[in-house]
């Protein structure tokens, strides 16, 4: 089993740049933007999109919470299979590469590797539900959006990925999976900035999933995840890789952001 070379990175907020002309050096062949890239309702993200599909062999994609900025979530989720469609079509009359919108999607870069991507939201705990409603922006800027939605939306997406989890760790053992997603799956202390881990809204960046198959199972490989704007790369207890690699706003850059290192996924 070849490992699988990437561009993991997330957070990079180009809707608080100038413009939307942000570059980086390609240096894989597979891109993962993993959220809060830019704001769908911004034609000059799709701008951005379609010349990273024109760079590299596969772009996958992610919704975070500031892509549907001023829109429903599921109108934002149309604009961007829209796009995937356009690019599916522009391939085929072209040497583009694919864009794969990871929405509950499974994507099989080979016979032994999966990628498995959601934005899963995290879950809202009952005592922090009033905070996390006050201050973080998507309950201000998501057209018809509250912690419920926010809740129900999180147990969707983990019960799809326990499942997927479930399904190709019986039936095809061969397979080594690589989970992405928008918000952290984990309270690890690797995983949180240090100013932040007894915060009241908390709940509102990750969710402690230790005991679910999707975090247990040893046929996942390595996780990858944005939101909390701290990077970190560990190995968990199960022996899989976590990945954060993100950029943060335009004033308030990560120092810790590497847009060009490369992640070995896969064994």
């Amino acid at each position: 089993m070849a490992p699988v070379m990437f561009q993991v990175m997330s957070d990079l907020h180009l809707e608080t740049h100038p413009s939307y002309n942000y570059s980086f050096k390609q240096t894989a062949p597979y891109l993962a933007l993993l959220g809060d890239i830019g704001q769908v309702g911004d034609h000059r993200l799709f701008q951005f999109l379609e010349k990273q599909v024109k760079r590299y062999w596969a772009v996958f994609f992610l919704l975070g919470n500031h892509e549907p900025t001023y829109l429903r979530f599921d109108a934002a989720k149309a604009r961007v299979r829209e796009f995937e469609r356009k690019m599916t079509s522009l391939r085929a009359h072209s040497t583009i590469g694919r864009f794969i919108f990871l929405d509950q999607t499974r994507y099989d870069v080979s016979n032994t590797l999966t990628i498995l991507g959601c934005t899963l939201f995290s879950h809202v705990l009952p005592l922090q539900e009033h905070a996390v409603a006050g201050r973080l922006v998507d309950f201000r800027d998501i057209i018809q959006w509250n912690v419920e939605d926010h809740n129900v939306a999180h147990k969707s997406d983990l019960d799809w990925l326990n499942r997927q989890v479930e399904e190709i760790a019986d039936n095809e053992p061969q397979r080594q999976i690589v989970i992405f997603t928008h918000h952290s799956p984990c309270l690890d202390n690797r995983a949180i900035d240090p100013e932040h881990k007894d915060s009241d809204v908390m709940s509102g960046f990750a969710t402690d999933l230790r005991t679910e198959n999707c975090w247990m199972n040893r046929a996942v490989k390595a996780w990858a995840f944005g939101h909390t704007h701290f990077n970190t790369f560990f190995t968990n207890e199960n022996g899989a890789s976590i990945i954060s690699n993100q950029k943060g706003y335009y004033t308030i850059p990560k120092p810790t952001f590497r847009p060009e290192r490369i992640y070995s996924l896969g064994e």
